[in-house]
């Protein structure tokens, strides 16, 4: 990508203007246009771009209702993972061999990472989203929940409107604002984005080979280590310390494995390389090693479960079996998971969002609880937890 004069000019905007949320939606339009004339687009341009923006309601619902990421790992993952998309993605492997060869030789990213994102986001371009782009940008940057993250982008958006790459009218995504095959937001494009087809330009709603290297280029950018692994199942012994579980918890392989933790399948890899060990639904559900890599999952997607099951569905795609679920016991259903973060938030503990959803920080909060009531300390919140608080 050639960087381009306008591509961060929001960045040198005023703070304060750059906070700015909420009021009027035909005034925040407003205030968006007199920033972009002030970060130097000419004012046809920052017509032509914000003609017809329109608040869209429906983006803020979708927002506020993420439920299917109140459901558990394996729940999740078996809805996510069908054996149909699975025999896709060995298709697609086929299909885009020579992409992915080329992501291999220049990323060393494993095509199975590539083709898991390409499953889950957009059922391999399948569906890419029917929401207006730009609408559902400044929707959500007019919303105070998180403007932070998407003031930004509607200027991205713009200057991929500058380029001739953005159809402000007609561009359409996911309600969150990302583009394509694989999901990504304007200013990831812009940073990230590659010609893979050598027609001229990034597509990566219509070019399968652009969309991948671009993700590829963005995954390496994000940290992903050539040639390392990122999540391997592995079993437990009888009787071992729970507490040193989860993703805030690091050991080398050595260490684990000196405590008794072995791979389901084949070997450990590297006895220097950290990892954490992850029980999704308890000591009594599967369980696995997660390596560094495993740590830029969650600068895609910050989901604790989308994470795990994007990661475990590359691994399946590269032949690894499916994993052992075990006997886990009963969780506890989305409205008594908002009770428990409350119970949790009273004792003092930071569980984020009160919003049902088991994520890193409760996870951490129900560990240290079940230490202290001397339970099974392995961040899996059960109606026993729940009661004893």
């Amino acid at each position: 990508m050639r960087l381009l004069p306008f591509a961060l000019a929001v960045s040198l905007l005023p703070a304060a203007a750059a906070a700015q949320c909420g009021g009027g939606f035909q005034n925040f339009v407003k205030l968006l246009k007199d920033e972009a004339v002030q970060a130097g687009y000419g004012m046809t341009t920052v017509n032509a771009f914000f003609d017809g923006t329109r608040q869209n309601r429906r983006v803020l619902e979708a927002d506020r209702a993420q439920g299917v990421f109140q459901k558990p790992f394996i729940d999740f993952s078996r809805r996510l993972i069908s054996q149909d998309r699975l025999r896709r993605g060995l298709q697609m492997s086929q299909w885009h061999d020579s992409t992915f060869q080329r992501i291999e030789n220049t990323y060393g990213i494993n095509r199975g990472v590539l083709l898991a994102f390409w499953a889950l986001e957009t059922d391999y371009g399948g569906y890419q989203g029917d929401f207006n782009t730009r609408d559902a940008l400044v929707t959500l940057a007019h919303d105070c929940r998180r403007p932070e993250l998407f003031r930004p982008q509607v200027f991205s958006a713009l200057e991929m409107f500058r380029q001739g790459n953005f159809d402000p009218k007609r561009t359409t995504g996911a309600w969150a604002g990302e583009i394509g095959m694989v999901q990504m937001l304007p200013g990831d494009i812009l940073e990230h984005g590659v010609d893979a087809d050598g027609d001229g330009k990034v597509s990566l709603k219509t070019s399968a080979a652009d969309a991948l290297m671009s993700g590829a280029r963005m995954l390496s950018h994000l940290g992903w280590q050539p040639g390392q692994p990122w999540l391997q199942e592995v079993t437990l012994p009888g009787g071992m310390d729970l507490s040193l579980t989860g993703t805030a918890r690091k050991k080398t392989v050595a260490e684990w494995r000196a405590l008794g933790v072995a791979a389901r399948d084949g070997s450990l890899p590297d006895p220097s390389m950290r990892a954490s060990l992850l029980l999704p639904q308890g000591h009594k559900g599967p369980a696995f090693l997660a390596y560094p890599n495993f740590d830029v999952y969650f600068e895609w997607n910050q989901s604790f479960t989308y994470a795990l099951t994007a990661a475990y569905f590359a691994n399946r795609l590269e032949g690894a079996d499916v994993y052992k679920a075990g006997r886990p016991e009963s969780g506890l259903s989305g409205s008594q998971m908002k009770q428990l973060q409350e119970k949790l938030q009273a004792r003092g503990h930071n569980v984020g969002d009160i919003d049902g959803i088991l994520g890193a920080r409760t996870r951490l909060a129900v560990q240290k609880e079940q230490a202290r009531l001397g339970l099974p300390a392995d961040a899996w919140p059960t109606p026993a937890l729940l009661k004893k608080l």
